[in-house]
């Protein structure tokens, strides 16, 4: 089954135009949402308009999530009584008007925004968002499907079964639980079965990729975990090592022989410089709802393009910024392929109208206006947040642990 391309937009304002007016629009409003999808709390953000058409956009929920929610509140006023189609100068002024550098939450905001803002100018225009970046690149997206188990077989067995819905390409998380109090040797050799496990089911023909997590300190051990798992001939290994120091990232790739895939915690085209400059990394992971939405990831990709790097967006967070990620992957060249996590069958895809369902590992590129598809805000409203964070695992000698 495809994707379901809505008849008509929705929003929570009654009033709709599918139509261009003569006059300009304005914003008169920015409203945060926030909610509980069953394993964490996700934002949600819409812009509105004096015409009644409403953007649909997602920030990334850093955490804590209100620290977004209080962004916008502060910082809405810049963008009310202006004209929605001036994404580049809207974006820029916010950049420019906050006293430091951005970080996460203020990137974060600012994807947000920008993503309603093209949901607008494409509903507007009556045309799906990639085509307001000069059409498809592409017919398709291709999808890897996230593994997911604690054991070996759990996610042998996962495999299996997604295997038979047509996907060919897969990501694992290659840690067994609670890994950081055992002893090195140990995760060493239980992280080489747990993949080689995966490979000897899916077989040589699936691309198979495994995520670190940016959870090792120590570059030496991350050159050891991927030298163990070279022989699977994996199509990268994801954040090897803490994405806040590169020059680590660029050391590790002119040593190991797997594909280095990073950029999911880097926002904004300066981060992603330092990656190029360094030659730091082989496949770039950008997350549109924290690295400066769709705007600024063209303008990662563009940088990329000129690298000889390929673009495989980072996407965790529901059929909202899956759609985004198609949108995003439609209209650049250098797109290899899309983190999915099966969302239309998960308690998630409430938050949204019209399912979007993938076909033998490909989504179809959407023909509605805008993005594609709405918010359910009665679902969102059903489903209020809860305290979340990731938990304080500790090492065998009782310190702190990444997660």
């Amino acid at each position: 089954m495809g994707v379901r391309p809505p008849t008509r937009y929705r929003s929570n304002q009654a009033t709709t135009h599918t139509q261009p007016s003569e006059k300009s629009l304005k914003i008169t409003d920015i409203k945060t949402y926030h909610c509980h999808d069953g394993n964490r709390n996700s934002v949600f953000l819409q812009v509105f308009t004096d015409e009644g058409i409403v953007g649909n956009g997602q920030p990334y929920s850093i955490g804590p999530d209100e620290a977004i929610i209080a962004t916008v509140e502060s910082s809405k006023h810049w963008f009310i009584g202006e004209d929605p189609s001036r994404v580049e100068w809207l974006l820029r002024r916010g950049k420019n008007t906050m006293r430091f550098p951005l970080g996460a939450v203020e990137w974060s905001f600012l994807s947000g925004v920008d993503h309603a803002l093209w949901d607008i100018a494409g509903k507007r225009a009556g045309v799906p968002i990639y085509k307001l970046f000069g059409g498809p690149t592409r017919d398709r997206v291709r999808i890897y499907h996230q593994i997911h188990g604690d054991t070996a077989q759990e996610q042998a067995d996962e495999a299996t079964a997604l295997l038979a819905e047509g996907y060919t390409g897969f990501k694992a998380s290659m840690f067994p639980p609670e890994w950081q109090q055992l002893p090195w040797r140990s995760v060493v050799r239980e992280v080489a079965n747990r993949i080689g496990t995966l490979r000897k089911t899916v077989g040589d023909h699936i691309d198979l990729a495994v995520d670190m997590h940016s959870k090792l300190r120590e570059p030496m051990r991350a050159k050891e975990l991927s030298a163990a798992l070279q022989e699977f001939r994996l199509m990268f290994v994801e954040e090897p090592v803490r994405p806040d120091y590169i020059p680590s990232t660029a050391r590790l790739r002119r040593e190991l022989r797997v594909p280095i895939a990073t950029g999911e915690n880097l926002f904004g085209i300066t981060q992603f410089a330092e990656l190029f400059d360094q030659d730091a990394v082989d496949i770039i992971q950008p997350d549109l709802l924290v690295c400066g939405g769709l705007l600024e990831g063209r303008k990662i990709a563009a940088m990329a393009e000129a690298n000889y790097v390929t673009v495989a967006p980072h996407n965790p967070l529901g059929l909202l910024s899956t759609a985004l990620g198609v949108h995003y992957a439609a209209s650049i060249n250098n797109f290899i392929i899309l983190e999915y996590h099966g969302d239309h069958k998960r308690d998630r895809a409430k938050f949204v109208h019209d399912m979007w369902e993938p076909v033998n590992g490909y989504f179809e590129l959407p023909t509605a206006p805008g993005i594609g598809l709405e918010l359910n805000m009665e679902a969102i409203a059903a489903n209020p947040p809860k305290h979340w964070n990731r938990g304080f695992p500790v090492d065998d000698q009782g310190a702190p642990a990444f997660i």
